[in-house]
Protein backbone atom coordinates (compact mmCIF):
# COMPACT_ATOMS: atom_id res chain seq x y z
CA UNK A 1 0.00 0.00 0.00
CA UNK A 2 1.12 3.20 -1.04
CA UNK A 3 0.44 6.80 0.52
CA UNK A 4 -0.47 9.32 -1.41
CA UNK A 5 2.65 11.81 0.45
CA UNK A 6 4.82 9.59 -2.38
CA UNK A 7 2.07 9.43 -5.29
CA UNK A 8 2.49 13.82 -4.86
CA UNK A 9 6.22 14.35 -4.58
CA UNK A 10 6.27 11.55 -7.77
CA UNK A 11 4.29 13.67 -9.99
CA UNK A 12 5.38 16.73 -8.54
CA UNK A 13 8.92 16.44 -9.18
CA UNK A 14 8.25 15.29 -12.83
CA UNK A 15 6.21 17.75 -13.80
CA UNK A 16 8.87 20.47 -12.22
CA UNK A 17 11.35 18.66 -14.47
CA UNK A 18 8.93 19.46 -17.68
CA UNK A 19 8.60 23.49 -17.96
CA UNK A 20 7.01 26.08 -15.63
CA UNK A 21 3.54 25.34 -13.69
CA UNK A 22 2.16 27.88 -15.56
CA UNK A 23 2.33 26.17 -19.26
CA UNK A 24 -0.51 24.40 -21.15
CA UNK A 25 -0.04 20.90 -21.99
CA UNK A 26 0.57 21.95 -25.78
CA UNK A 27 3.09 24.68 -24.56
CA UNK A 28 4.72 22.16 -21.86
CA UNK A 29 5.38 19.38 -24.78
CA UNK A 30 7.00 22.52 -26.34
CA UNK A 31 9.15 23.74 -23.48
CA UNK A 32 10.30 19.86 -23.03
CA UNK A 33 12.10 20.18 -26.41
CA UNK A 34 15.72 20.50 -24.79
CA UNK A 35 18.69 19.03 -26.28
CA UNK A 36 18.76 15.40 -25.53
CA UNK A 37 16.82 12.71 -26.00
CA UNK A 38 16.20 11.85 -22.14
CA UNK A 39 14.77 14.85 -21.45
CA UNK A 40 12.28 14.26 -24.71
CA UNK A 41 11.44 10.92 -23.59
CA UNK A 42 11.11 11.77 -20.30
CA UNK A 43 8.26 14.73 -21.00
CA UNK A 44 6.47 12.51 -23.48
CA UNK A 45 6.16 9.66 -20.83
CA UNK A 46 4.35 11.87 -18.74
CA UNK A 47 2.14 13.60 -21.66
CA UNK A 48 1.00 9.73 -22.31
CA UNK A 49 0.47 8.87 -18.47
CA UNK A 50 -2.32 12.23 -18.39
CA UNK A 51 -3.67 11.32 -21.61
CA UNK A 52 -4.51 7.59 -20.84
CA UNK A 53 -4.99 7.01 -17.68
CA UNK A 54 -8.16 5.21 -17.44
CA UNK A 55 -11.45 7.57 -16.21
CA UNK A 56 -12.49 6.91 -12.87
CA UNK A 57 -13.64 10.69 -11.94
CA UNK A 58 -12.80 12.80 -8.74
CA UNK A 59 -9.14 13.89 -10.51
CA UNK A 60 -9.26 16.38 -7.73
CA UNK A 61 -8.15 13.14 -5.26
CA UNK A 62 -4.44 14.76 -5.42
CA UNK A 63 -5.25 18.31 -6.14
CA UNK A 64 -2.76 21.25 -4.34
CA UNK A 65 0.35 19.92 -4.27
CA UNK A 66 1.61 20.84 -7.43
CA UNK A 67 0.51 24.68 -7.26
CA UNK A 68 -3.06 25.67 -8.43
CA UNK A 69 -2.08 26.41 -12.02
CA UNK A 70 -0.87 23.75 -13.00
CA UNK A 71 -3.03 21.27 -11.69
CA UNK A 72 -6.07 23.60 -12.65
CA UNK A 73 -4.75 23.66 -16.27
CA UNK A 74 -2.91 20.08 -17.19
CA UNK A 75 -5.08 17.37 -15.34
CA UNK A 76 -7.53 15.39 -17.13
CA UNK A 77 -11.14 15.24 -15.41
CA UNK A 78 -11.65 18.59 -13.96
CA UNK A 79 -14.99 20.40 -15.21
CA UNK A 80 -15.36 23.88 -15.94
CA UNK A 81 -16.41 24.95 -13.07
CA UNK A 82 -14.03 22.73 -11.22
CA UNK A 83 -11.27 24.37 -13.02
CA UNK A 84 -12.65 28.24 -12.55
CA UNK A 85 -13.33 27.34 -9.05
CA UNK A 86 -9.74 26.36 -8.88
CA UNK A 87 -7.86 29.21 -10.82
CA UNK A 88 -9.60 31.40 -8.55
CA UNK A 89 -9.00 30.23 -5.31
CA UNK A 90 -5.56 28.68 -5.39
CA UNK A 91 -5.40 29.30 -1.29
CA UNK A 92 -8.34 26.88 -0.96
CA UNK A 93 -7.24 24.39 -3.74
CA UNK A 94 -3.85 23.84 -1.13
CA UNK A 95 -6.26 23.10 2.01
CA UNK A 96 -7.81 20.43 -0.46
CA UNK A 97 -4.81 19.30 -1.08
CA UNK A 98 -3.84 18.77 2.23
CA UNK A 99 -7.18 17.80 3.41
CA UNK A 100 -6.67 14.77 0.96
CA UNK A 101 -4.06 13.03 2.35
CA UNK A 102 -5.41 13.17 5.79
CA UNK A 103 -8.68 11.66 4.77
CA UNK A 104 -6.90 8.77 2.69
CA UNK A 105 -5.02 8.59 5.94
CA UNK A 106 -8.57 7.53 7.42
CA UNK A 107 -9.63 5.47 5.29
CA UNK A 108 -6.79 3.58 5.16
CA UNK A 109 -7.29 4.04 9.31
CA UNK A 110 -11.04 2.52 8.83
CA UNK A 111 -9.92 -0.59 6.56
CA UNK A 112 -6.74 -1.67 7.42
CA UNK A 113 -8.09 -4.86 9.12
CA UNK A 114 -9.87 -5.55 5.72
CA UNK A 115 -8.73 -7.34 2.14
CA UNK A 116 -9.98 -3.87 0.78
CA UNK A 117 -7.44 -1.71 2.55
CA UNK A 118 -8.28 1.70 0.49
CA UNK A 119 -4.82 1.55 -1.32
CA UNK A 120 -3.68 3.70 -3.29
CA UNK A 121 -1.77 3.67 -6.46
CA UNK A 122 1.45 5.10 -7.48
CA UNK A 123 1.48 7.13 -11.00
CA UNK A 124 -1.91 7.08 -11.27
CA UNK A 125 -4.15 10.08 -11.20
CA UNK A 126 -7.21 8.45 -10.13
CA UNK A 127 -5.48 7.83 -6.87
CA UNK A 128 -7.27 4.56 -6.27
CA UNK A 129 -7.36 2.95 -9.83
CA UNK A 130 -9.99 0.67 -11.40
CA UNK A 131 -11.69 -0.54 -7.99
CA UNK A 132 -13.97 2.89 -8.06
CA UNK A 133 -15.56 2.31 -11.37
CA UNK A 134 -17.73 -0.31 -9.97
CA UNK A 135 -20.21 1.34 -8.17
CA UNK A 136 -19.97 -0.55 -5.16
CA UNK A 137 -19.99 0.17 -1.05
CA UNK A 138 -16.38 0.82 -1.36
CA UNK A 139 -16.82 3.34 -3.98
CA UNK A 140 -19.87 4.65 -1.72
CA UNK A 141 -17.29 5.24 0.84
CA UNK A 142 -14.59 6.53 -0.27
CA UNK A 143 -17.02 9.51 -2.13
CA UNK A 144 -18.46 9.79 0.95
CA UNK A 145 -15.34 10.16 3.35
CA UNK A 146 -13.46 12.76 0.17
CA UNK A 147 -16.37 15.00 0.64
CA UNK A 148 -16.22 15.20 4.30
CA UNK A 149 -12.66 15.18 4.27
CA UNK A 150 -12.76 18.87 2.05
CA UNK A 151 -15.29 20.02 4.56
CA UNK A 152 -13.16 19.59 7.47
CA UNK A 153 -10.36 21.20 6.13
CA UNK A 154 -12.09 24.05 4.69
CA UNK A 155 -13.22 24.77 7.52
CA UNK A 156 -10.22 24.16 9.64
CA UNK A 157 -8.72 26.96 7.47
CA UNK A 158 -11.05 29.26 7.78
CA UNK A 159 -11.09 28.88 11.71
CA UNK A 160 -6.54 29.40 11.17
CA UNK A 161 -7.14 32.17 8.89
CA UNK A 162 -5.43 30.49 6.06
CA UNK A 163 -7.70 31.32 3.69
CA UNK A 164 -8.73 34.75 1.90
CA UNK A 165 -12.85 34.03 1.14
CA UNK A 166 -14.07 33.11 5.33
CA UNK A 167 -12.94 33.22 8.77
CA UNK A 168 -14.78 32.24 12.06
CA UNK A 169 -18.27 32.21 11.75
CA UNK A 170 -20.18 35.39 11.69
CA UNK A 171 -23.56 33.98 12.76
CA UNK A 172 -21.74 33.29 16.75
CA UNK A 173 -22.64 36.26 17.71
CA UNK A 174 -24.21 37.69 21.14
CA UNK A 175 -25.34 35.43 24.18
CA UNK A 176 -27.51 32.24 23.63
CA UNK A 177 -28.46 29.42 25.76
CA UNK A 178 -27.95 25.84 26.61
CA UNK A 179 -28.83 22.78 29.47
CA UNK A 180 -26.66 24.79 31.48
CA UNK A 181 -27.69 28.26 30.98
CA UNK A 182 -26.61 31.02 29.17
CA UNK A 183 -23.73 31.86 27.86
CA UNK A 184 -21.83 34.31 25.49
CA UNK A 185 -20.35 33.81 21.79
CA UNK A 186 -16.83 34.14 21.60
CA UNK A 187 -13.72 32.90 20.62
CA UNK A 188 -13.58 31.62 16.82
CA UNK A 189 -16.55 29.36 16.29
CA UNK A 190 -15.90 26.89 13.47
CA UNK A 191 -17.86 27.99 9.69
CA UNK A 192 -18.61 24.72 8.92
CA UNK A 193 -21.62 26.24 6.38
CA UNK A 194 -18.95 28.07 4.29
CA UNK A 195 -16.75 24.47 4.33
CA UNK A 196 -19.80 22.74 3.01
CA UNK A 197 -21.10 25.56 0.86
CA UNK A 198 -17.71 25.39 -1.27
CA UNK A 199 -17.50 21.61 -0.72
CA UNK A 200 -20.65 21.10 -2.56
CA UNK A 201 -20.52 23.58 -5.01
CA UNK A 202 -16.55 22.01 -6.25
CA UNK A 203 -17.31 18.51 -5.76
CA UNK A 204 -20.77 18.34 -7.04
CA UNK A 205 -19.87 20.53 -10.35
CA UNK A 206 -18.62 17.26 -12.06
CA UNK A 207 -21.50 14.71 -11.04
CA UNK A 208 -23.93 17.88 -12.38
CA UNK A 209 -22.96 17.69 -16.03
CA UNK A 210 -24.09 14.37 -16.23
CA UNK A 211 -27.56 12.34 -15.81
CA UNK A 212 -26.96 9.08 -15.26
CA UNK A 213 -27.08 6.21 -11.94
CA UNK A 214 -23.76 6.55 -10.97
CA UNK A 215 -23.87 10.30 -11.10
CA UNK A 216 -26.85 10.56 -9.22
CA UNK A 217 -25.15 7.68 -6.00
CA UNK A 218 -21.67 9.71 -6.36
CA UNK A 219 -23.89 13.41 -5.25
CA UNK A 220 -26.06 11.03 -2.90
CA UNK A 221 -22.73 9.77 -0.95
CA UNK A 222 -21.25 13.42 -1.62
CA UNK A 223 -23.85 14.75 0.19
CA UNK A 224 -23.98 12.13 3.20
CA UNK A 225 -20.03 12.97 3.98
CA UNK A 226 -20.60 16.79 4.20
CA UNK A 227 -23.29 16.24 6.77
CA UNK A 228 -21.27 13.50 8.74
CA UNK A 229 -19.04 16.24 9.98
CA UNK A 230 -21.42 18.90 10.60
CA UNK A 231 -22.62 16.03 12.91
CA UNK A 232 -20.10 16.21 15.42
CA UNK A 233 -19.65 19.92 15.85
CA UNK A 234 -19.79 20.52 19.18
CA UNK A 235 -19.77 22.77 22.35
CA UNK A 236 -16.74 24.26 23.46
CA UNK A 237 -17.09 26.56 26.55
CA UNK A 238 -14.50 28.72 28.69
CA UNK A 239 -15.69 29.49 32.44
CA UNK A 240 -14.98 32.91 33.76
CA UNK A 241 -15.34 33.67 37.87
CA UNK A 242 -13.58 33.56 40.97
CA UNK A 243 -11.28 30.37 41.54
CA UNK A 244 -12.38 29.66 38.16
CA UNK A 245 -16.61 29.17 38.67
CA UNK A 246 -18.73 29.23 35.95
CA UNK A 247 -20.44 32.58 37.11
CA UNK A 248 -19.68 33.57 32.87
CA UNK A 249 -19.42 31.42 29.77
CA UNK A 250 -17.64 32.14 26.46
CA UNK A 251 -18.69 29.68 24.28
CA UNK A 252 -17.54 28.64 20.58
CA UNK A 253 -18.72 25.56 17.85
CA UNK A 254 -15.71 23.49 17.02
CA UNK A 255 -15.65 20.64 15.17
CA UNK A 256 -14.77 17.17 16.37
CA UNK A 257 -11.52 14.96 15.54
CA UNK A 258 -12.37 13.96 12.41
CA UNK A 259 -11.81 9.58 13.65
CA UNK A 260 -15.10 10.32 15.20
CA UNK A 261 -16.74 11.41 11.52
CA UNK A 262 -14.62 8.08 9.79
CA UNK A 263 -15.69 5.77 12.69
CA UNK A 264 -19.65 6.98 11.64
CA UNK A 265 -19.22 7.02 8.18
CA UNK A 266 -17.48 3.14 8.60
CA UNK A 267 -20.84 2.37 10.36
CA UNK A 268 -22.46 3.15 7.00
CA UNK A 269 -20.19 1.38 5.32
CA UNK A 270 -21.58 -1.53 6.78
CA UNK A 271 -25.24 -0.81 7.04
CA UNK A 272 -24.68 0.50 3.09
CA UNK A 273 -28.09 0.23 1.15
CA UNK A 274 -28.01 -1.56 -2.50
CA UNK A 275 -30.66 0.89 -4.63
CA UNK A 276 -31.94 0.84 -8.03
CA UNK A 277 -32.59 4.27 -10.41
CA UNK A 278 -35.95 4.75 -10.00
CA UNK A 279 -38.29 4.96 -13.53
CA UNK A 280 -37.83 8.86 -13.68
CA UNK A 281 -34.08 8.93 -12.95
CA UNK A 282 -34.58 11.31 -9.96
CA UNK A 283 -34.11 8.61 -6.79
CA UNK A 284 -33.90 5.59 -5.85
CA UNK A 285 -36.03 2.83 -5.04
CA UNK A 286 -34.15 -0.52 -2.62
CA UNK A 287 -33.20 -3.15 -4.79
CA UNK A 288 -34.40 -5.76 -2.19
CA UNK A 289 -38.05 -4.78 -1.16
CA UNK A 290 -37.65 -6.60 1.87
CA UNK A 291 -35.01 -3.79 3.48
CA UNK A 292 -35.87 -0.44 4.33
CA UNK A 293 -35.89 2.47 2.09
CA UNK A 294 -32.31 4.78 1.88
CA UNK A 295 -32.61 7.93 3.86
CA UNK A 296 -30.57 10.30 3.30
CA UNK A 297 -27.74 9.98 5.76
CA UNK A 298 -27.17 6.26 4.17
CA UNK A 299 -24.59 5.01 1.99
CA UNK A 300 -25.98 3.86 -1.21
CA UNK A 301 -24.60 1.37 -3.74
CA UNK A 302 -25.89 -0.33 -7.24
CA UNK A 303 -23.40 -3.34 -7.56
CA UNK A 304 -21.65 -5.95 -5.54
CA UNK A 305 -18.32 -6.18 -4.06
CA UNK A 306 -15.57 -8.16 -5.44
CA UNK A 307 -14.11 -10.65 -2.53
CA UNK A 308 -10.82 -8.58 -2.98
CA UNK A 309 -9.41 -12.08 -2.39
CA UNK A 310 -7.08 -12.13 -5.57
CA UNK A 311 -5.16 -9.59 -7.88
CA UNK A 312 -7.72 -8.95 -10.72
CA UNK A 313 -6.45 -6.15 -12.83
CA UNK A 314 -10.13 -5.10 -14.13
CA UNK A 315 -12.14 -4.63 -10.80
CA UNK A 316 -8.36 -3.42 -9.54
CA UNK A 317 -8.33 -5.46 -6.89
CA UNK A 318 -4.51 -5.61 -5.44
CA UNK A 319 -5.06 -9.10 -3.68
CA UNK A 320 -4.20 -10.27 -0.68
CA UNK A 321 -0.84 -12.23 -0.68
CA UNK A 322 1.78 -10.63 1.29
CA UNK A 323 -0.77 -9.19 3.53
CA UNK A 324 -0.16 -9.24 7.46
CA UNK A 325 -2.92 -11.47 9.01
CA UNK A 326 -3.69 -12.25 13.07
CA UNK A 327 -3.55 -16.09 13.20
CA UNK A 328 -5.74 -15.70 16.36
CA UNK A 329 -8.24 -13.54 15.67
CA UNK A 330 -11.61 -14.89 13.81
CA UNK A 331 -12.53 -11.51 12.79
CA UNK A 332 -11.53 -9.73 9.10
CA UNK A 333 -7.63 -9.39 10.12
CA UNK A 334 -7.68 -13.14 11.07
CA UNK A 335 -5.50 -15.20 8.74
CA UNK A 336 -8.70 -17.65 7.71
CA UNK A 337 -10.32 -14.20 6.75
CA UNK A 338 -7.60 -12.08 5.29
CA UNK A 339 -5.93 -14.75 3.12
CA UNK A 340 -8.97 -16.46 1.42
CA UNK A 341 -8.08 -19.55 2.65
CA UNK A 342 -5.23 -19.89 0.66
CA UNK A 343 -2.83 -20.59 4.17
CA UNK A 344 -0.02 -18.16 5.71
CA UNK A 345 3.14 -18.02 6.26
CA UNK A 346 5.11 -17.23 9.25
CA UNK A 347 8.64 -15.37 9.80
CA UNK A 348 9.94 -14.68 12.98
CA UNK A 349 11.88 -11.68 13.21
CA UNK A 350 13.68 -9.70 16.14
CA UNK A 351 11.80 -6.51 17.55
CA UNK A 352 13.24 -4.37 20.06
CA UNK A 353 10.83 -2.69 22.45
CA UNK A 354 11.23 -0.50 25.46
CA UNK A 355 11.04 -2.13 29.08
CA UNK A 356 11.40 -2.01 32.22
CA UNK A 357 10.55 1.82 31.96
CA UNK A 358 11.83 3.70 35.06
CA UNK A 359 10.87 7.44 36.81
CA UNK A 360 13.57 9.96 37.10
CA UNK A 361 13.55 13.25 39.08
CA UNK A 362 13.41 15.28 37.15
CA UNK A 363 11.49 14.64 34.96
CA UNK A 364 12.50 12.04 32.27
CA UNK A 365 11.58 8.33 32.12
CA UNK A 366 14.88 5.94 31.94
CA UNK A 367 13.70 2.78 29.62
CA UNK A 368 16.00 -0.07 28.49
CA UNK A 369 15.87 -1.17 24.71
CA UNK A 370 14.98 -5.01 25.06
CA UNK A 371 14.63 -7.49 22.13
CA UNK A 372 12.42 -10.13 21.34
CA UNK A 373 11.34 -12.20 18.75
CA UNK A 374 7.94 -12.01 17.03
CA UNK A 375 6.25 -14.36 14.57
CA UNK A 376 4.61 -12.15 11.65
CA UNK A 377 1.98 -14.16 9.38
CA UNK A 378 1.57 -13.33 5.48
CA UNK A 379 -1.01 -14.95 3.58
CA UNK A 380 0.39 -16.53 1.02
CA UNK A 381 0.13 -16.07 -2.63
CA UNK A 382 -2.28 -17.86 -4.79
CA UNK A 383 -1.50 -20.99 -6.85
CA UNK A 384 -0.54 -19.72 -10.76
CA UNK A 385 -3.45 -21.59 -12.50
CA UNK A 386 -5.86 -19.49 -9.68
CA UNK A 387 -3.97 -16.49 -10.11
CA UNK A 388 -4.27 -16.64 -14.16
CA UNK A 389 -8.20 -16.55 -14.35
CA UNK A 390 -8.06 -13.36 -12.48
CA UNK A 391 -6.21 -11.44 -14.94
Amino acid sequence: MLGLNKVLSLRAARIQRCGSPGARLPSRSASCQNPGASSRIYCACLLLLLLVTPRVDSSWWYIGALGARVICDNIPGLVNKQRQLCQRHPDIMQAIGEGTKEWIRECQHQFRHHRWNCSTLDRDHTVFGRVLLRSSREAAFVYAISSAGVVYALTRACSQGELKMCNCDPHKRGRASDDKGEFDWGGCSDNINYGIKFAKAFIDAKERTVRDARALMNLHNNQCGRTAVKRFMKLECKCHGVSGSCTLRTCWMAMSDFRKTGDYLRRKYNGAIEVTMNQDGTGFTVANKAFRKATKNDLVYFENSPDYCLQDKSAGSLGTAGRVCNRTSRGTDGCEVMCCGRGYDTTRVKQITKCECKFKWCCAVECKDCEEAVDIHTCKAPKRAEWLDQT
